[in-house]
């Protein structure tokens, strides 16, 4: 599920949050990539490269990007999309492996006009991967952001990339797909329509929430105001825990948010199973070519009395980058 949320003008800074919905722990940590590293499309295909640019990225089980910025303000969100159709893999065209999607984008582009550019000249195409673990196939789409105040919500139907692309796209969340959303969105109070603002944690009334309150928030007084702005806009659209029900196995709940500031180059993150908030600064991270990537373990102490809190720039621990999952993993 999720749902991820842009606001361009907070008192001259470019924030995006965004709620990590699941049906089960993606066991996430933290990672700094630095520029320098070399990675391919994890599909044995032609597309290779050498990061431009470093980022920080969420993980999912250590093998996956779904959330993260880059050191340029250019940032991206992996959230689920069951209409996803990305077409029998076709060896002739491009291809990423949905493991390595999003990190292609943070890795060599510092601007989503760039990345929508390429998209369409290549016309690459998206392979998924089956969890090594569950056998699960995911279904997803992408939004990008960058520190202009610029967005794109990429998503894949019929085989081929749909790029909607403008700064007018602030919030993205699930089914149906993207086109189908922004006419829901017009029958709503205040967005030309009639119906009052929706409750339930249904794809298209988290949407409506988000774009609503979004639009709404306060001019910031400070940076801190301004996160916290948009922590009460994600949490408005997040999903409660929830006992299991047999007839919805894969019923999300919102194990993590993250917001980040694209103009002051910090990451914040929050886990909905913990009791501390974190926070980097890409600025005191080391992405120099041939510097060493840097793992932050989220999983490790998650007692009231210890774990990670505050600013965490220092507390990454020298390790080999991150390995994506590949076609034959």
């Amino acid at each position: 599920m999720c749902t991820r949320v842009m606001w361009p003008d907070a008192a001259g800074s470019v924030l995006v949050g965004r709620n990590m919905d699941y049906h089960r722990d993606t066991g996430t940590n933290l990672w700094s990539l630095p520029r320098g590293i070399k990675r391919d499309d994890g599909v044995g295909g032609s597309l290779s490269w050498t990061a431009e640019y470093g980022s920080v990225v969420a993980g999912a089980f250590d093998m996956m990007s779904v959330d993260g910025m880059n050191e340029a303000g250019l940032a991206g969100h992996i959230l689920w999309l069951a209409e996803s159709d990305y077409g029998t893999h076709d060896t002739s065209r491009p291809a990423l492996s949905m493991a390595v999607w999003l990190q292609y984008f943070l890795d060599n582009f510092s601007t989503v006009a760039d990345a929508a550019a390429w998209i369409s000249d290549v016309d690459v195409q998206v392979v998924p991967l089956g969890d090594p673990a569950t056998g699960e196939v995911p279904a997803v789409h992408l939004a990008l952001d960058d520190a202009t105040g610029d967005s794109a919500i990429i998503e894949y139907l019929d085989g081929k990339a749909t790029v909607w692309h403008s700064r007018e796209h602030l919030v993205m969340t699930n089914s149906p797909a993207y086109d189908k959303q922004i006419e829901l969105l017009k029958e709503v109070d205040g967005f030309g329509g009639t119906t009052p603002l929706p409750g339930t944690t249904l794809a298209a009334d988290r949407f409506a929430r988000a774009a609503y309150y979004v639009g709404r928030l306060p001019q910031p007084k400070s940076e801190v105001e301004a996160v916290a702005g948009m922590f009460s806009v994600i949490r408005n659209a997040a999903q409660p825990f929830r006992i299991p029900d047999p007839d919805k196995p894969y019923a999300s709940q919102t194990i993590w948010q993250t917001v980040a500031d694209l103009t002051n180059k910090r990451y914040v993150f929050d886990s909905t199973t913990r009791p501390n908030v974190v926070w980097v600064d890409l600025d005191k991270l080391n992405f120099s070519e041939g510097a060493p990537a840097g793992k932050l373990d989220l999983m490790g102490d998650t007692s009231l009395e210890g774990g990670l809190a505050g600013n965490v720039s220092r507390r990454f621990e020298k390790t080999a980058a991150m390995q994506f999952l590949t076609l034959s993993a």
